[in-house]
C-alpha cells in the first residue's frame, strides 16, 4: 500500500489511466527502490549494551538491530568528546576546529558554525531529499543547519522531544506518514537526549532523569516506557569509574535510561517498518562522545572516544550480524550518507581560501567486504565544551598507538557543571578531601594535571597509563605520530596548528598555506 501511495504521489497531477505501461512500471520500480536513511544518535551513551558485551544493561532492540541487520563496528570513534562540537562534526563531516563550533551552542557559551559551511542537511535539501530532526539539535546558525521538519529543543522543551519516547514516536509517525505522500527520498536524524545526566537542570528527576515519566507521583507517565530498574551491586563498573557505592548507585540510573532509549530504537524501527520503508533505508546508530564519567566526555581517552557504531542496509546484507575491526570516525557518517544518495560532496572555501575537503569516507564499501588494509587511524580535535572550559587537544590514534596534544596543558583539566555535580564525581571530591580510598585509577592530581604530550601503547597500556612521550624507546614513532598529526591539521585548516610555542601567520605579506612564527616562550 505504501508503495502505491508514493507511486501516486509521484504522479499526482497526470491520470494514471494515460500513462504508458512501461512507464507506469518505471515509475513503480522507482517508488520501490527509494533510498532513505534513518540516523540515530544517543547523548553520551556508551557501550552499555549486550552489543558490546555488557550482559547487565538490557538493550534487546539494539541487539535485534546489530545481530539480525547490521554490522557493529568494534572501533568506531567521535572526532571530539563534546556535545554541540560533536553534532556539528557528525552533521557537517568537518572536526570542529575546521567547522567552527569549538564548544557548546546554549546559553552563554552561544558557539556556532561558520556560516559559509555546507552541512549534511542543506546539501541533502539542495538535491531535493526531504530533511527531518526529532530530539536534540544543538548546532547553529540555522542557515548552515536547515531541516524540513523539525521538533528540536529551539521550540519545544527537550526531555519531551528527546526521552519521551512516547511523544517522539508520533513525531517520527507523522514525518513518515507525510513521507509516504512526498515522493522525494529523506533523510530522518533522531537525537536522542537519553542517557545525558539532568541533575544540573532538572534534577527532580534523577541524576540521569531516569524517574522523568515513570509514573511516580510528580514524574509523569511515559506510556510505551516500561521502566527497567537496575540493582547498583549488579552493574559492570568501568575501569576508569571508581567501584564505590555511590558510583554504582549512578550507574544503575545510567542503565535504566539507555534502556528507556533502547525501547524508543525499537518503537521507531517498528514505525519505519509499518509506513514501508524498512526494505530501502539505512540505519546508522552512534552517539555523539563518551559518557559523563571520569575519563569520558570532554576526554579524549579512549573512554572518551569510542563510540557504539552500527549500521545496517537492507542493501548489504551479506555481513549482518558481524563485528568490524575497522577504525572508523563520526565524521565518516557525512560521506556515508552522500554515498548512499550518490551526491558528491562540492568544492568550496570557509575563509575564502583553502578549499574544503572531506577527511572522512565512506563506510558502504565495509558493508560488503572487511578491508584488508587502511581504516587504522583516527584523529580527534577538542577546543572547549562550556565557555569557560578551554583545554584544546588534538589526537591520533591507531590500532597501536594513541598521542594526545594538550595545548594548554600548564592549566589544570577543567571540569563542566554538569559532570561537577554528578554523585560520581562529588564522591571522588569527598573521599580526596577526606584522605579516604577513592578506588579508582588515578589521583584527581593526575587527572587535572598533565602533560603536553601523551603517547600510549594500546596493545600493552589499553588503559593508557603509562606515558611513553619521553621515553628514547619510543622517540622515533613519537617523531611519526607528531608529522602524521600535523598533516592532518593542516589538510584540515587547524587554526591551532602552530600553539603552543607560536603563532600562525597566513595573511598580508605570508602565503595562504600559513608560517608557524616561534613565541620562544620555550614550549616549540
Amino acid at each position: 500500500m505504501a508503495v502505491v501511495r508514493r507511486t501516486i504521489a509521484l504522479c499526482r497531477h497526470v491520470a494514471i489511466s494515460k500513462i504508458p505501461l512501461a512507464l507506469l512500471v518505471l515509475l513503480i520500480s522507482s517508488a520501490e527502490s527509494r533510498k532513505n536513511v534513518l540516523l540515530i544518535i544517543g547523548d553520551d551513551a556508551g557501550f552499555e549494551s549486550q552489543v558490546y558485551n555488557n550482559s547487565v544493561c538490557k538493550t534487546p532492540h539494539l541487539n535485534a538491530l546489530a545481530n539480525r541487520r547490521g554490522l557493529v563496528f568494534r572501533n568506531a570513534f567521535t572526532s571530539v568528546s563534546s556535545c554541540s562540537p560533536s553534532r556539528s562534526a557528525i552533521l557537517t563531516g568537518l572536526p570542529q576546529h575546521q567547522n567552527g563550533m569549538y564548544g557548546l551552542k546554549q546559553n552563554e557559551h552561544h558557539f556556532h558554525s561558520f556560516d559559509a559551511v555546507k552541512s549534511l542537511p542543506l546539501l541533502l535539501k539542495q538535491h531535493d531529499i526531504r530533511t527531518g530532526i526529532i530530539g536534540k539539535k544543538h548546532v547553529a546558525p540555522l542557515q548552515v543547519y536547515p531541516f524540513d521538519f523539525a521538533y528540536t529543543e529551539e521550540h519545544n522543551q527537550i526531555n519531551q522531544v528527546g526521552r519521551n519516547i512516547t511523544y517522539m514516536k508520533e513525531l517520527v509517525k507523522k514525518f513518515l506518514q507525510e513521507s509516504i505522500d512526498d515522493p522525494r527520498q529523506f533523510f530522518l536524524y533522531i537525537a536522542f537526549h537519553d542517557p545525558h545526566r539532568c541533575g544540573h537542570t532538572s534534577p527532580q528527576f534523577g541524576s540521569f532523569c531516569e524517574k522523568f515519566g515513570n509514573g511516580d507521583p510528580g514524574m509523569g507517565t511515559i506510556p510505551d516506557w516500561t521502566p527497567v530498574l537496575y540493582k547498583p551491586e549488579d552493574v559492570v563498573v568501568p575501569y576508569f569509574v571508581q567501584d564505590t557505592p555511590a558510583a554504582r548507585a549512578d550507574i544503575a540510573a545510567q542503565y535504566t535510561t539507555i534502556s528507556r532509549l533502547d525501547q524508543g530504537i525499537g518503537i521507531f524501527l517498528e514505525e519505519l517498518k509499518v509506513a514501508g520503508f524498512d526494505k530501502d533505508t539505512l540505519v546508522i546508530f552512534s552517539s555523539d562522545n563518551g559518557i559523563p564519567f571520569p575519563s569520558g566526555r570532554t576526554n579524549l581517552f579512549d573512554p572518551g572516544m569510542k563510540e557504539p557504531f552500527i549500521v545496517s542496509s537492507p542493501y548489504h546484507t551479506k555481513r549482518w550480524g558481524e563485528v568490524s575491526e575497522a577504525f572508523v570516525s563520526l565524521v565518516d557518517i557525512v560521506p556515508t550518507v552522500l554515498d548512499w544518495f550518490s551526491i558528491e560532496y562540492p568544492s568550496y572555501e570557509i575563509y575564502g581560501y583553502n578549499k574544503v575537503e572531506l577527511t572522512g569516507t565512506s563506510v558502504l564499501p565495509i558493508l560488503e567486504k572487511e578491508p584488508s588494509s587502511g581504516w587504522d587511524t583516527v584523529y580527534a580535535s577538542h577546543n572547549l565544551h562550556e565557555v569557560s572550559m578551554y583545554y584544546p587537544m588534538r589526537v591520533l590514534r591507531t590500532k597501536n598507538y594513541k598521542l594526545i596534544h594538550n595545548l594548554n596543558y600548564k592549566m589544570p583539566f577543567p571540569i563542566d557543571q554538569d559532570f561537577m555535580i554528578s554523585p560520581s564525581f562529588q564522591d571522588l571530591l569527598n573521599r580526596t578531601s577526606k584522605g579516604e580510598p577513592t578506588n579508582w585509577y588515578k589521583t584527581l592530581q593526575q587527572y587535572y594535571y598533565r602533560p603536553r604530550w601523551e603517547l600510549y601503547d594500546i596493545i600493552k597500556d589499553p588503559h593508557e597509563m603509562n606515558n611513553l612521550a619521553t621515553k628514547e624507546k619510543f622517540k622515533v614513532v613519537f617523531k611519526g605520530l607528531k608529522k602524521k598529526l600535523n598533516i592532518w591539521q593542516n589538510s584540515t585548516n587547524d587554526p591551532w596548528i602552530c600553539a603552543p610555542g607560536g603563532v600562525l601567520e597566513n595573511r598580508g605579506w605570508y602565503p595562504r598555506s600559513g608560517v608557524c612564527l616561534p613565541m620562544h616562550n620555550d614550549l616549540d
